[in-house]
């Protein structure tokens, strides 16, 4: 749901490979230098379904590799321990907490229903890609708001998530200088995290109930639709190739700047790596969440794991919730950084604000850099599923 209009990738980080071993390197290197991303995925396919071994596309596309009981897509053979775990997870947890999810989003769905009785949609000027209820006030953005953190953290326990480790990192020489900036330029505009796993929009809206960027066909969901609404998303058409990619940056833009003006308005939650990984990598950053000149707040998620890792990176999604919610118990670990004040030069260059931003997650999270992206990721799935190139690379953003 990160924002893939208007925007470029970073510059490769020369710590890429750095201090990893051969592997990592491997999978910190650029496919081909100096050829688009697309046109890195064409040569590569050419001779990776035929020639490589699963482990070997394993290691070459490594920020998209699963490395847990289950193994790659999910189908690895698991062992007699496991099966029953699994087994029992399925009879018992499985119906449990999909009733107990459906009743919450339900819940939900009514708060919204109400908060919005006698209220116009908003559509945002210009390309029209961001109508709903971004401006909501009083009792019924209270109800919202209240509601919506309440109910998404409800959520997280049902998917087993019933705690979560968070942590305030705070820099000691610059805390004087943080709270100065922070009274003088506000609140930041947009949080800006790394892309793990769906779950991840469960978090943020208990956490900071933010507004993200979503497909237009979310909107229309049965539930989920009107959810979306209240939560101020920017709806995007990403079926077609005509949208107004300068109408969904601006909107974009201007949400983050009023986030960072109004008190009273959401911020902007922005997943500039535009994918999810298994998360210990960290991609490169779109400049999509650098545009506004605003400060951020940069947050890390890791989803520690022992049998099953609730990381969504190459897995049918039915698959994983299913497998997720015969998991007994889920864990996630937050990183929240001290709000990021760009520098003058950093707010002329979207691209040196969206790299300086990575280094620091990258070195707070223990997170390896790689220059792979959506177009390598479609790459491998496309080899494990043993489909043929083309139609896969030319498949619409998930």
């Amino acid at each position: 749901m990160a924002l893939h209009d208007a925007a470029s990738l970073s510059e490769p980080d020369d710590r890429g490979g750095g201090g990893l071993s051969g592997e990592d390197r491997l999978a910190a290197k650029p496919l081909l230098s100096g050829q688009s991303a697309s046109a890195a995925a064409d040569a590569t396919v050419t001779e990776t379904p035929a020639q490589e071994s699963v482990e070997e596309l394993d290691r070459r596309y490594a920020p998209y590799a699963r490395r847990d009981a289950y193994g790659t897509m999910g189908r690895g053979p698991l062992g007699a321990a496991e099966a029953v775990r699994l087994a029992v997870g399925a009879a018992v947890l499985f119906p449990l907490r999909l009733v107990a999810g459906v009743l919450v989003l339900v819940v939900y769905y009514l708060v919204c229903r109400v908060c919005t009785l006698r209220v116009e949609e908003e559509r945002e000027e210009g390309a029209g890609e961001g109508e709903g209820y971004a401006r909501l006030e009083g009792w019924r953005r209270e109800g919202v708001v209240r509601y919506g953190r309440a109910l998404s953290r409800a959520m997280l326990f049902v998917f087993g998530f019933y705690w979560i480790r968070e942590h305030d990192c705070s820099f000691p020489d610059d805390k004087d200088e943080h709270l100065e900036k922070s009274k003088e330029l506000g609140r930041p505009g947009a949080v800006v995290s790394n892309h793990v796993s769906y779950v991840d929009i469960l978090y943020h809206m208990s956490s900071s109930f933010p507004s993200f960027v979503a497909k237009r066909s979310v909107a229309r969901l049965p539930l989920v639709g009107l959810i979306s609404k209240c939560l101020g998303c920017i709806f995007v058409q990403r079926e077609s190739k005509t949208s107004d990619f300068k109408g969904v940056a601006g909107a974009v833009t201007e949400r983050i700047q009023r986030a960072y003006e109004q008190k009273n308005s959401p911020m902007m939650l922005l997943f500039p790596e535009g994918t999810t990984t298994n998360g210990d990598y960290l991609l490169p950053f779109k400049t999509g969440a650098f545009l506004a000149k605003a400060p951020v707040k940069p947050v890390i998620l890791r989803y520690p794991y022992k049998r099953f890792s609730p990381a969504w990176d190459s897995m049918s999604g039915a698959r994983h919730v299913f497998l997720l919610l015969c998991q007994f118990v889920n864990n996630l670990e937050v990183v929240h950084l001290p709000v990021y004040y760009p520098s003058e030069q950093e707010k002329e260059d979207p691209k040196l604000y969206a790299n300086n931003i990575r280094k620091l997650m990258s070195a707070e999270g223990n997170l390896i850099l790689s220059d792979l992206g959506l177009a390598e990721k479609r790459v491998y799935h496309t080899a494990l599923n043993g489909n043929s190139l083309p139609r896969a690379l030319h498949q619409k953003d998930d």
